[in-house]
């Protein structure tokens, strides 16, 4: 199942809103704290700098080791050999039968385990439709973004930026860390037309699946954007939010850790962005709390739990 050729053309002038073509400029940006993620397990170590992150391959700092438990890939020989050291009066026998001054038993193995820094990605999915209410919605979401892409910047992680309005999907920005080049993506993001949020979604997960193909290591973090009302499939035989429900379920099963942000106006709320983040197995914030300092630090907690 793919999406159709995806590209938004930029006639460079304003037109109509059932035409999907409006640009609205972004609200001020306000100050940020510090963003961290809890994706495998990371722990930040300061500001500014890489992720810290457990890893399963002969790579990165051996900081400590636990028993095996049938995992030989890796062994910790300093460890094994504390564990065994305990038990040798006991095991004389064994010693004079091989002949061996010290003698091991599969229970004493023990594996190393390492860490090293890895890339953090943080792809924001940017619902641009009409469906998202008056354009001023969209000014204070614009600024928040790029609030967020601003501590993204400090913290040395890569940024991309997913834009799904009128009948397609379009990666307006592939993951960099050039925060310049992520607010001009973000600039030129024009608002109206219709919903296909399957397709900003299943074009998000190519991103992501590709990412971690080329770096095993990478934690990446979804941001989606929108009221969840999706109105255009990508095949004929499927209703679109069932066909969306169906592919975030697949980031959830692929363990994407995800954060959904309600763009509707709490009036006109269906609960669909909440049904939204269920499916995709990650929290659910209104666009109220965009406004609101305590936002960044809730994303921040949700990366780095």
């Amino acid at each position: 199942m793919q999406p159709a050729p995806q590209s938004v053309p930029n006639t460079g002038k304003s037109e109509h809103w059932w035409e999907g073509g409006k640009k609205e400029k972004s609200a001020a940006e306000f100050e940020t704290r510090k963003l961290q993620t809890q994706t495998d397990k990371t722990t930040r170590r300061l500001s500014g700098r890489r992720s810290r992150t457990i890893t399963d391959r002969k790579r990165g700092r051996y900081i400590r080791a636990v028993p095996a438990h049938g995992k030989h890939n890796d062994i910790a020989f300093d460890a094994t050999l504390r564990a065994a050291a305990v038990h040798q009066k006991a095991r004389a026998a064994q010693k004079a039968a091989t002949g061996m001054a010290y003698a091991l038993k599969k229970s004493d193995l023990h594996r190393k385990i390492r860490v090293k820094k890895a890339a953090n990605l943080i792809l924001f999915v940017v619902d641009a439709s009409w469906s998202m209410a008056v354009a001023e919605r969209m000014q204070a979401t614009k600024g928040a973004i790029m609030s967020l892409l601003t501590d993204a910047y400090q913290r040395r992680d890569r940024v991309g930026l997913v834009v799904f309005q009128k009948d397609r999907a379009t990666v307006s920005l592939k993951p960099t860390n050039s925060v310049v080049l992520a607010k001009q993506a973000l600039a030129d993001l024009p608002v109206g037309g219709k919903t296909p949020l399957s397709a900003g979604l299943f074009i998000s997960y190519e991103i992501i699946r590709r990412e971690k193909m080329l770096n095993p290591d990478v934690m990446p973090l979804m941001i989606v954007l929108t009221d969840g009302a999706g109105n255009v499939s990508m095949s004929p035989m499927a209703s679109p939010n069932e066909e969306a429900y169906h592919i975030a379920k697949l980031i959830k099963d692929d363990d994407i850790r995800t954060i959904t942000i309600n763009m509707e106006h709490a009036a006109f709320d269906q609960g669909l962005a909440a049904k939204l983040a269920d499916h995709l197995g990650g929290p659910c914030y209104s666009l109220a709390q965009l406004r609101a300092d305590t936002l960044l630090e809730t994303i921040r907690r949700e990366i780095d739990l």
